[in-house]
């Protein structure tokens, strides 16, 4: 589990210049909220080394459906080659739990 969620920060790290622009915000605007100048923000975006607090920030701002959704495409596709059960072996091991 603690492996699946460093692996998830990575992606959402690695995915944060494209959900900064499904969010449909401007940078200027971005920079602004964060307390960044435009240059700082657009270096970050660039580069992305963001901090864990930047990450914090800017996910509290651009949060809507469409960026959570574009999100959960890419972790979806990060995760495509882990372990996985069908929806029938799921079932049956709900049952077990009963």
């Amino acid at each position: 589990m603690l492996l699946s969620i460093a692996n998830n920060y990575k992606t959402l790290v690695q995915f944060l210049p494209e959900l900064i622009d499904v969010s449909g915000y401007r940078n200027d605007y971005l920079s602004k909220k964060m307390g960044l100048t435009p240059a700082t923000f657009s270096a970050k975006k660039q580069r992305g080394n963001w901090s864990t607090d930047d990450v914090v920030k800017l996910m509290s701002i651009i949060e809507n459906e469409d960026v959570e959704d574009y999100l959960m495409l890419q972790l979806l596709r990060a995760d495509k080659d882990s372990d996985t059960i069908s929806a029938d072996e799921f079932r049956k091991e709900i049952k077990k739990w009963k």
